[in-house]
C-alpha cells in the first residue's frame, strides 16, 4: 500500500484478511484437485467462457441478484407479495447455473484467490439457503418471516458479492486469461488512457 494514500479503509482490510486466511488452503487445494480435470475438458472450457474470451460467471450472477433485488423492492409495495415470491423463485432457479460457472473457474485461481473464492462461495450458499427458506415461508403464508429471510439473504449475497468484486478487480482473477500480449500497443493506450488528452506535469 502507498503510505501517501493514507490508512487502508476497514472494508479493504477485511477483504484482504480473507486473502491471508491460510487455514483455507487445505480445502481449497482439495477442491482444486477435484475440479482441475473437468475444467480442462471440452465442456469445462465451454463453461469457463473460452469461446467468449472471458469468464461467464459474472454474467450469470446478474440474474439471481437482479431477481432478489427486485423481490426486496416489491416487498415494500403493499399487495405485491405474490410478485416478490415469484422473483425469489426466479432467482433460485437461476442460481444453479451461476454456481456451476463459478466452480468451473475455480481451478484457474492462485492460492490467495482460492481463499477468497471459497469464502465467496460459502457466502453465496448461505444467501441461497436463506432465499430458499424465504420462498418456503412465503408459500406457507408466513409473509413477514419470508421478507425477513429475504432481507438476510440479500445481506449475505451482498457480502459475497463484495468478495467476488475483490476477487475480480483487486486480485484480477480471470483477467486477460486468453488474450494475446499487446506488443504493438502503447502501454498508456492499453490501460485506457487517451493519448490526445493533456498530461499533468506533476
Amino acid at each position: 500500500m502507498n503510505p501517501a494514500a493514507g490508512p487502508e479503509p476497514k472494508p479493504h482490510r477485511a477483504l484482504r484478511a480473507v486473502e491471508d486466511a491460510e487455514a483455507l488452503d487445505g480445502p481449497a487445494a482439495e477442491i482444486t484437485r477435484v475440479l482441475r480435470g473437468p475444467a480442462e475438458s471440452t465442456v469445462g472450457r465451454l463453461l469457463r467462457g473460452r469461446w467468449l474470451g472471458h469468464p461467464l460467471h459474472p454474467i450469470a450472477v446478474t440474474i439471481p441478484i437482479g431477481a432478489w433485488l427486485c423481490s426486496a423492492a416489491f416487498d415494500l409495495i403493499p399487495g405485491r407479495q405474490d410478485t416478490a415470491r415469484r422473483l425469489v423463485a426466479a432467482g433460485l432457479l437461476a442460481t444453479p447455473l451461476a454456481i456451476v460457472l463459478g466452480w468451473a473457474d475455480y481451478a484457474d485461481l492462485d492460492a490467495r484467490q482460492r481463499r477468497v473464492g471459497l469464502v465467496h462461495a460459502a457466502g453465496n450458499a448461505t444467501a441461497t439457503a436463506l432465499f430458499g427458506a424465504s420462498y418456503l415461508a412465503r408459500t406457507r403464508g408466513h409473509v413477514v418471516r419470508g421478507r425477513l429471510l429475504g432481507a438476510l439473504g440479500l445481506a449475505a449475497a451482498s457480502a459475497a458479492g463484495a468478495l467476488g468484486g475483490h476477487l475480480a478487480y483487486a486480485q484480477g482473477a480471470g483477467v486477460f486469461r486468453w488474450q494475446e500480449p499487446l506488443d504493438d500497443v502503447d502501454p498508456g493506450e492499453a490501460a485506457g488512457e487517451n493519448p490526445a488528452a493533456p498530461r499533468n506535469p506533476a
